[in-house]
């Protein structure tokens, strides 16, 4: 596992038990999937998209969106601690969550909370996606 991966895990548990708040940028007033992504990677707030459709929204685009925030593309087998999943949580229904050492943070609409679960995860993974080295 590379550092940094390290670090974007460890700051994705650090969320653990913020509010859930549909399309949520800031954890003192609650994340969505999304927002989890971006607080833990420390991805620049004002590039990460809060206009998208719960429902509906393309692989493609999501896959543009992430090459376009500086996250490069790994095999699903290759996937440690800190990587981005794009997960299909139902039809035409996309989530995001942050892998662990041994599970998965995310937030959860039903819970109303950002939570962390062991592993394997509920859902198809459709990417696995990390951040280059700083370097």
């Amino acid at each position: 596992m590379n550092d940094r991966g390290k670090t974007v895990a460890a700051r994705a548990r650090g969320l653990v038990g913020v509010r859930f708040r549909p399309q949520g940028r800031d954890p003192r007033l609650g994340l969505d999937c999304v927002g989890v992504a971006a607080v833990s990677a420390e991805l620049p707030i004002e590039r990460v998209r809060r206009d998208y459709a719960l429902r509906g929204q393309r692989l493609a685009e999501v896959e543009h969106e992430l090459c376009d925030l500086g996250l490069q593309p790994v095999t699903a087998d290759q996937g440690e601690a800190g990587d981005v999943l794009v997960l299909e949580a139902g039809p035409a229904q996309l989530h995001i969550a942050i892998l662990t050492e041994a599970g998965f943070v995310h937030a959860d609409a039903g819970l109303g909370l950002v939570v962390e679960r062991p592993l394997p995860l509920p859902w198809p993974v459709l990417g696995t996606w990390r951040l280059a080295e700083a370097g």
